[in-house]
This record gives C-alpha cells, sequence and structure tokens, in this order.
C-alpha cells in the first residue's frame, strides 16, 4: 500500500469526521446518518493500515477517531442540566412566541366570549333561574357563600395541588388532541369560558362581582394565559392538518407535534406556579389590590419571559422542537 496515497484519498472523510463529532450534539438526521457511515468507512482503514502499512503516527490518530466515533454512535445521548436550561431560556418561549399569533386572538375572543355569557345571565333573570333555584343561587353568591368559600375550602397546599392537576389536564386535552382538527379545544374552551361567564353573570346579578373579579384576577390572569396559549397551540396544530404549507403533512405534524409535547411540560410549570397563587394568595387575608397585584405581577413576568427571551431565540431560529440530533430526518437518506 502507498501510504501517502492512501491518505490523500481518505483525508477529507476523516476530517469530515472529526467536524461532525465537533458539534455532534447539533447533528441533523441525515448528518447523523453520514457520521456513521463515516464511522463505519474510518474503522475499515484503520484496519487495513494496520495490516499493510502500520505507520505508529497515523494508526494513533485513527484509533482515537474510531473511538471518539464509536462512542458517539454506540451511547445512548443523555440530557442534561444543559439540555433543560435551554428549553426553559429558549426552546420553550421561542414555542409560544411561535404560536403568538393564535393564541393571542384566541384569549381575546375567549374572554370577551366569557363576558357576554356573564352579561347575558345578569341580565336576564329567566336564565338565572334556569341555572339554579332563587336559594341556590343567593347560596352561591352571597357574603361567605360558596364562590368565597370555594378558594379555603382544603387546606392550601392540596387546594393548590388539585387546581394545577384539573388544568393541567384541560391544557394536555388541547395539545394533545388537537391534531383533531381542533374540535376538543373549542370544547374545552367553551367550557371554560361558560363557567367564568356564569360567575360574573350570577355575581354581577347580585351586585357582587367586584369581589368576585378580586377572587379570580390573582391566579386567573396566568391560569387562564396558559390555557389559551394551549388552546392557540393546538388550533395551530389542527390547522397544520389542513395546511402543512410548503412541509410534507407528516413532516408538519411531526414538528408541531413536538413542540406542542415540550410546550405542555413549559405550561405544566407555569399552571404550578398560578396554583400557588390560588392556593395561598386566593384565598389570604391580604387586601383585594394587593392580591390582585400580585397576579398582575406574575402575568406581567409570563409574558416579558415570552417576548424578551422567546422573541429573541425565535429570531436565532429556535423554534421549540427537540434537538437535532434526537430526531429522524425527514426524509429517508441513504448511508
Amino acid at each position: 500500500m502507498d501510504l501517502d496515497v492512501f491518505v490523500s484519498a481518505h483525508r477529507g472523510q476523516w476530517e469530515r469526521l472529526e467536524e461532525l463529532l465537533r458539534r455532534r450534539r447539533r447533528l441533523s438526521g441525515s448528518e447523523v446518518d453520514e457520521l456513521v457511515a463515516l464511522y463505519q468507512h474510518t474503522a475499515t482503514h484503520l484496519s487495513q493500515i494496520q495490516s499493510s502499512a502500520p505507520d505508529p503516527a497515523l494508526v494513533g490518530r485513527l484509533t482515537t477517531l474510531v473511538a471518539r466515533a464509536r462512542s458517539a454512535v454506540t451511547s445512548p445521548r443523555r440530557s442534561s442540566w444543559r439540555d433543560a436550561a435551554h428549553f426553559l431560556t429558549a426552546g420553550f418561549p421561542a414555542a409560544v412566541y411561535r404560536t403568538r399569533h393564535w393564541w393571542i386572538p384566541t384569549a381575546v375572543l375567549s374572554v370577551l366570549l366569557a363576558a357576554v355569557i356573564g352579561w347575558w345571565i345578569a341580565a336576564h333573570p329567566e336564565v338565572q333561574s334556569a341555572i339554579g333555584a332563587p336559594q341556590e343561587l343567593r347560596e352561591m353568591t352571597r357574603p361567605g357563600g360558596n364562590y368565597e368559600t370555594y378558594y379555603s375550602s382544603n387546606p392550601a397546599a392540596s387546594f393548590a395541588a388539585q387546581v394545577w392537576t384539573n388544568n393541567a389536564q384541560a391544557v394536555a386535552i388541547c395539545l394533545i388532541f388537537g391534531a383533531l382538527l381542533g374540535i376538543p379545544v373549542l370544547w374545552v374552551l367553551l367550557l371554560n369560558m361558560a363557567n367564568l361567564g356564569v360567575g360574573i353573570g350570577l355575581m354581577a346579578s347580585a351586585g357582587r362581582l367586584d369581589v368576585f373579579l378580586g377572587l379570580v384576577l390573582p391566579h386567573g390572569l396566568l391560569e387562564l394565559t396558559a390555557v389559551f396559549v394551549a388552546a392557540g397551540t393546538g388550533l395551530r396544530l389542527g390547522w397544520t392538518v389542513i395546511d402543512p404549507g410548503r412541509r410534507s403533512r407528516r413532516t408538519a405534524l411531526a414538528q408541531e407535534g413536538r413542540a406542542a409535547i415540550g410546550m405542555a411540560i413549559g405550561l405544566a410549570v407555569v399552571l404550578f406556579v398560578s396554583g400557588v397563587i390560588e392556593g395561598f394568595v386566593t384565598p389570604s387575608g391580604l387586601p383585594t389590590w394587593a392580591r390582585i397585584g400580585i397576579g398582575v405581577v406574575a402575568e406581567v413576568v409570563f409574558l416579558a419571559y415570552v417576548y424578551v427571551l422567546g422573541g429573541r431565540a425565535a429570531r436565532a431560529g429556535e423554534t421549540g422542537d427537540v434537538d437535532a440530533a434526537d430526531r429522524p430526518a425527514d426524509t429517508p437518506v441513504a448511508a
């Protein structure tokens, strides 16, 4: 074997393998396939050199290269704290930012729907009588009634866990079943806005709307924002089924679906915060202005998080999808 000719013929492959190994965390599906193929070729080259022209320096270099490639190919990738930090500072806020054109209109229309339902109930006594008997309605809306005692009916910690679980289920339905053309998402929104509208209408008819808003706003701002984000993402996922754009329907659904699953994790954290506020702040003895102020601060912090960190990450190309090395190639790639 002419060692110089052999090295000249294959040096490009070895250098390409070294390049792929240096950025192994950011490889696309096709580049992962390329890395595997180059690893196999380089292992063959090492065997040929060892048997025909065992140059110590070259054997040492290729042995190290093959060992690194073997580790990259055969060792499973493990999530690290760096992955979690990247998700919280870039992936999740970027995914929320990217879907803002869906969840902001969803939020506006949903709040308007709740307000209309509330006005309709407050302005029509016959509608109130259809909801419940007069005695039941008085019990719900009187000072110290059901609407007020609801938030202190259980120990704060268990109540926070309960509402967090219920809200997380609603968010999960929106994100997971959004692919069903968004129909389950609309149902979840209708139920939530109907419940909110009933509370607004009944408490307004009793002249106690200010009390109701003082109880709902501290946790409701952040809680409803999380629901609206999930609903908007679910509706976008449903629209992707109808119009995937320039991507194939399979690729579009895979990309948006993976991002939606990641958003479910992030929104669970957001709902945990709103659950803590609902369990500990809403029923507390703080003045109404202080309780609402805490809710407003939590909402502003979340929106700043989305628009500052998320906007920056989205403009840098972040989509909220999983790392390129962890997802399959969009199209079959030859080895």
